[in-house]
């Protein structure tokens, strides 16, 4: 399907060069690379004149007409056929003849190109200012000196385009896809296009069509590599142009190892070839490396190298490398190439590629490296299979391992690594309590076992067993940095729903967490989002992004599960904050990835989700995610069960069933305190006196006051609230504002105006409700407090509730099953909500309401 393309970024530049074709304006010189949009962006601005009735002259420069006298300008007026310079003048003159009779544009396509005599008509033009002209040429293109003279002695202003940035290239896809694009694949595009509009157009029609750039939720996603379409090709080809053997080598060796050392590069080809590469435009150096000077060149060469060939520089290539200091990257080239293979490399790449987060070149690095049967290798391996969801694989070779390994260490690890792929990889938690039994029986490892107990207990909510033996632990001289972060989880996640913040802290100490640092091991990330949770639910948002920068920034641009985990844990952090526009970003854009990985941190993103969403007031899209909690839960999220229920509840606020959402508010604050996680109980009051029930929130929230700041704060608003003192509300919400959570502020603000509006106190109601607006534009929040604040009406709150259900279309029945009342309640509320609101039509209801 043809998509159209618009013009984005480059607004500075098109007011430029329209100013540039005002009457009594001389022209611009428009300069940049191939592609960059030159012919475009003048397009674009010669629509004012065309409208005005200018007459617009198109001429092109080409290499076919550049030996033909006037040949850019054939066609466009009556060239007299004999004396070169006299037709030039000719020509100037014509063109002056039709200046007079009407406005004139002329435009100078590819002027680098053109032959001198239509030079010279383009440079009497500009100085006679016959006309304003649009002039592009090529940056780094040798021109006639003519040419060169228009900005060279200042009579025309020249405009260098570059390429587009990240984010106008973002802009470009989510517009022309007509729906947002994964931060990370959009990134590849720009990446691997420079921002080139016209390579990025080709290469993205080329992946759309062949469907490996698609939508997953909304989302549009690269999950594949390119493949060049061969009208991409021939561009890229014409660009690279002939190539001799020799640069050809130079080429080919870096697009295959790139970055490739400038020593080595001379070695395996030849200095001079390197040198006629570089002055080409073909490779760039830095003094030490080589690499291509434009990605797709890459693209190219590797797709028209032969297998033999390419193996066999890889393999010179490889031998240059010092495995020592970085084994991965002469790892991937031994594995390439016709090289024999080297496990013992192999297996050292593939840790070290785990220690990086990329899971995906770990499994394949370790998969070579197992095939000698090497117990630490399958164990790696298995690990890789486990955290790319492929648990059926790992537990295939981690049983036979733990049946067979003759040492009881081998056994115990294997037998642990069984553990947490059936928990959290298989969600089969009896197996996996046998497997951590069977690691023990062993006897060896205890400190391992003690950890992944530990971590297995957190999971299931078995919080006071947690509390009891993980302190102990945490202060025990743990091993190695598995065995701390399984520990230091297990720890977080115990004292984060407690509101133990002290042993919060300490287990971010020992699982090694700092503001620049985070653990090399993947159940890192779990980590970070226990000790995300901790710090939400006691109220030190500005503590929870501070644990998330250095997993955020390790984790952006790798591939598959590290990325999706990361953007999951950045957009908790987002929620803690009540940035929920900034949440809903990030963790759409995770769950687009997990959504059909079977990756058990789907189940975080999905709460996380549904509740950004919900909050955000998007019904429609939060719908699937609510429904689908109810259908499907993962054994190892038992301690994160109160946020389902408060998922639940914002989502049917949003929806406008407010007694629903307080009783969902509710079921969390039971679920909480019955297993002792006071600072879940908390938030979930806190969420019930936000949609409006301060009535059984009150008496709990006094006796947990003191379990944190959110609990103070969450008690000061609760008896505000209850007491409809309107000021105390206020202050409430710049309290709230203070400590970090823009949402509850926004709604404390939203419930004072309301307070005020039904106290017929108008100028205070009002502040307020400036107020709420405020902060409801920084969050991106639309709850139903800040709905009635912002657009008031004279409606109880359950003529309201009963209002918004209808509007949504709900019939009288259903919305009285909702609500648990009486078909002819809802009719009478109904009855008495349209007559105070002077409608009479049902179908009326939603514009008053401003439901979309």
């Amino acid at each position: 399907m043809e998509r159209s393309w618009p013009l984005v970024g480059r607004d500075g530049e098109l007011r430029a060069v329209a100013a540039a074709v005002r009457p009594g304006a001389a022209g611009v010189v428009v300069a940049g690379p191939a592609g960059v949009g030159k012919t475009r962006l003048v397009r674009e601005a010669l629509d004012l004149p065309a409208r005005r009735g200018a007459r617009v002259l198109w001429a092109h420069g080409s290499a076919a007409a550049r030996p033909l006298p006037l040949g850019a300008l054939a066609g466009l007026l009556d060239v007299p056929g004999d004396a070169p310079g006299g037709g030039a003048d000719a020509v100037a003159r014509a063109l002056e003849a039709l200046a007079r009779r009407r406005p004139l544009v002329l435009v100078v396509d590819d002027a680098h190109l053109l032959d001198e005599h239509s030079a010279l008509v383009l440079h009497r033009v500009v100085l006679r200012r016959l006309a304003p002209a649009l002039v592009t040429v090529r940056s780094g293109e040798a021109a006639p000196d003519v040419v060169t003279s228009l900005w060279k002695d200042e009579h025309l202003p020249r405009l260098d385009l570059g390429p587009l940035d990240t984010a106008a290239t973002t802009d470009l896809l989510a517009r022309v896809l007509g729906g947002p694009v994964e931060v990370a694949s959009a990134h590849r595009l720009w990446a691997l296009t420079r921002g080139s509009p016209l390579f990025l157009r080709h290469l993205l029609a080329g992946e759309v069509a062949a469907h490996r750039f698609t939508a997953a939720s909304g989302t549009w996603r690269w999950a594949d590599r390119p493949r060049i379409t061969p009208q991409l090709a021939d561009l890229l080809e014409r660009e690279i142009g002939a190539l001799t053997p020799g640069v050809r080598d130079v080429v080919d060796v870096v697009a295959l190892a790139e970055p490739v050392a400038l020593d080595a590069l001379d070695a395996l080809t030849s200095p001079a070839d390197v040198e006629e590469a570089e002055e080409r435009g073909l490779v760039r150096t830095d003094g030490a490396l080589a690499r291509l000077a434009h990605p797709l060149y890459g693209e190219v060469r590797r797709a028209a190298t032969g297998e033999l060939r390419a193996r066999r520089l890889r393999g010179r290539v490889a031998l240059t490398l010092d495995a020592a200091a970085d084994p991965v990257p002469r790892a991937v080239l031994v594995l390439d190439s016709d090289l024999p293979p080297d496990p013992a490399l192999f297996l050292r790449a593939a840790e070290a590629a785990t220690r990086l987060h990329d899971l995906p070149l770990a499994e394949r690095l370790a998969r070579a490296a197992a095939r000698t049967g090497e117990p630490a290798a399958l164990l790696v391996h298995a690990a890789a299979l486990s955290w790319l969801s492929r648990g059926e694989e790992a537990e295939a070779v981690l049983a036979d391992l733990a049946a067979r390994a003759p040492r009881a260490e081998v056994r115990a690890m294997a037998q642990l690594h069984r553990t947490g792929n059936l928990l959290w990889t298989m969600a089969r938690p009896a197996e996996a309590r046998r497997a951590l039994a069977a690691a023990g029986a062993t006897g060896a490892l205890p400190l391992h076992v003690a950890a992944m107990s530990l971590a297995v207990a957190a999971s299931l909510g078995e919080l006071d067993d947690v509390l009891a033996r993980g302190p102990r632990l945490l202060r025990e001289a743990l091993p190695d940095d598995l065995v701390r972060v399984l520990a230091a989880s297990a720890v977080s996640a115990a004292s984060a729903v407690t509101g133990r913040a002290e042993l919060l802290d300490e287990a971010a100490a020992v699982g090694g967490l700092d503001a620049e640092h985070v653990p090399a091991v993947v159940p890192a990330f779990g980590l970070v989002d226990s000790q995300v949770l901790g710090h939400r639910l006691a109220g030190s948002p500005q503590r929870a992004a501070e644990r998330v920068r250095a997993l955020r920034a390790a984790s952006a641009d790798l591939p598959g599960p590290a990325r999706w985990m990361g953007l999951v844990v950045a957009g908790h952090a987002a929620l803690a904050a009540g940035r929920v526009r900034d949440a809903v970003e990030l963790l759409r854009e995770a769950w687009a990835g997990l959504v059909d990985s079977g990756h058990e941190f789907r189940f975080r993103c999905r709460t996380l989700l549904a509740t950004a969403l919900a909050q955000a007031g998007d019904v429609e899209r939060a719908a699937p995610l609510l429904a689908d909690l109810g259908a499907q839960q993962h054994p190892a999220y038992r301690v994160y069960a109160p946020d389902d229920l408060l998922a639940r509840a914002w989502g049917a606020a949003a929806e406008g069933a407010t007694t629903e959402a307080a009783a969902h508010a509710a079921a969390a604050a039971g679920l909480a305190r019955a297993a002792g996680a006071d600072a879940y109980e908390v938030l979930a009051h806190q969420t019930a006196v936000q949609l409006g029930d301060a009535g059984a929130a009150l008496p709990r929230l006094a006796a947990l006051a003191a379990v944190s700041a959110r609990a103070s704060q969450a008690h000061a608003h609760a008896r505000a609230w209850a007491e409809r003192d309107g000021a105390a509300l206020q202050r409430t919400a710049v309290a709230w504002e203070h400590l970090g959570d823009l949402v509850a502020a926004g709604d404390a603000a939203a419930q004072a105006a309301d307070v005020h509006h039904r106290s017929g106190r108008r100028g205070p109601a009002l502040t307020a409700a400036a107020l709420a607006a405020a902060l409801a534009a920084r969050s991106g929040a639309r709850t139903p407090a800040l709905a009635s604040a912002l657009r008031p009406l004279p409606l109880t709150a359950r003529e309201r509730e009963v209002v918004v259900l209808a509007a949504r279309g709900l019939s009288n029945r259903a919305v009285a099953e909702r609500l648990t009342v009486s078909v002819r309640t809802v009719e009478g509320h109904l009855y008495r909500a349209g007559h105070k609101l002077g409608v009479s039509e049902r179908s009326a209801l939603a514009g008053v309401l401003g439901i979309e």
